[in-house]
């Protein structure tokens, strides 16, 4: 079942072009800022990876505290990633997320948190927090970056997930879609080609 995508982006993600100091029209680049954090807000809320359902223009990721749920479009080849690692799926050649989490073992790096902390104009916005431990100490480093690279890397990564207060309280409760598409899927009532991105419908109740 196709999840309502609307032309304008509805609930699509990125990450945040404010932090990003570059002229309009360039090239965006990752932000890395040294900061001091909490791990964890007691306001924030814990969110697991409920469902993925194709749609015409990508993939809906269904996020859910156990009652509400929300869905953040992506992309995709990211949803196929987060599929993956939802299903621990080995891969004959490292693909990008894998390369990422090279690059954090090599730098002794590891992925603390994922905090999707904005929504501007139906846009999610996310913050990836990382810890670096060597011989000169302990860093905490949080960085911009989009909600659905963010979610691949906290199932790759084994870390929670987290969404502010306000975003949850703005974010549409799309308890109804999930729902629709597990009532569809059940009776085989899919759309010819829906269904057919190597796995993408995919639905859990144990998630």
């Amino acid at each position: 079942m196709a999840i309502p995508s609307p032309v304008s982006g509805r609930y699509t993600e990125n990450y945040d072009p404010r932090l990003c100091h570059v002229p309009v029209g360039t090239r965006r680049r990752m932000v890395y800022t040294p900061v001091t954090v909490s791990m964890s807000s007691n306001q924030d809320i814990a969110v697991r990876v409920k469902g993925l359902v194709p749609t015409p223009t990508g993939c809906g990721v269904f996020l859910s505290d156990g009652g509400k749920v929300i869905a953040i479009f992506v992309d995709h080849s990211v949803a196929a990633a987060i599929t993956m690692f939802l299903h621990k799926i080995k891969k004959p050649r490292p693909l990008t997320h894998d390369l990422i989490a090279s690059i954090f073992t090599g730098l002794g790096v590891t992925a603390q948190k994922v905090l999707i902390n904005d929504l501007q104009e139906d846009t999610f916005f996310a913050r990836l927090i990382l810890v670096q431990e060597n011989e000169l100490g302990k860093n905490i480093v949080e960085i911009d970056a989009r909600p659905s690279d963010s979610i691949a890397i906290a199932l790759q990564q084994q870390c929670p997930i987290f969404v502010s207060p306000h975003v949850w309280e703005k974010a549409e409760d799309m308890t109804w879609a999930l729902e629709q598409s597990k009532e569809e899927s059940g009776s085989g009532g899919q759309e010819e080609g829906e269904g057919d991105d190597g796995g993408l419908d995919f639905l859990d109740e144990s998630l």
